[in-house]
């Protein structure tokens, strides 16, 4: 059977693609700069946004693996950028959140990806990008919608 459509014009591998080359290009400044990795900085930026949270809360609010989200942690920790403290509403995990020293990088970083944002997106209108971030929400929100099971045999080979 041949494919109604190249893999170029598959929307998931576009998104895949586009979402690969800006964070790869925003990695490059904060490793060079902070020697921070993209997981590492995408941990970091959930907790300067919400304050702590536990590693499971942190692996559902940035879809990474767990193992990455663990691995970002220890390495924050290890830097003195974050710190652990018991959960008071559940005994069995802690809390991880920014030190003084993580708030004070992170409120370095945000202008800079601030501006990368700018730079990156300069050739959308302010409607463009509205639209853009909206539709993005969407697809994030219809793809956690989706239950596997309705995709078991759409994908499978007859």
């Amino acid at each position: 059977m041949q494919p109604t459509t190249s893999l170029s014009h598959f929307l998931p591998y576009q998104l895949s693609l586009a979402s690969n080359a800006v964070s790869g290009r925003i990695a490059v400044e904060y490793r060079q700069r902070w020697g921070l990795s993209i997981p590492e900085w995408r941990v970091m930026a959930v907790l300067g946004d919400v304050g702590a949270l536990t590693q499971r809360d942190l692996t559902r609010r940035t879809l990474m693996d767990k193992v990455a989200v663990n691995r970002a942690c220890k390495g924050l920790e290890e830097r003195g950028l974050a710190e652990r403290t018991p959960n008071e509403s559940d005994g069995r995990s802690h809390l991880l959140d920014l030190t003084d020293s993580g708030r004070e990088m992170y409120s370095e970083i945000m202008p800079l990806a601030r501006e990368m944002e700018k730079r990156l997106f300069s050739g959308f209108s302010a409607e463009e990008l509205g639209l853009f971030r909206a539709l993005l929400d969407r697809a994030r929100q219809q793809a956690e919608d989706l239950d596997p099971e309705e995709l078991g045999g759409t994908f499978g080979v007859d």
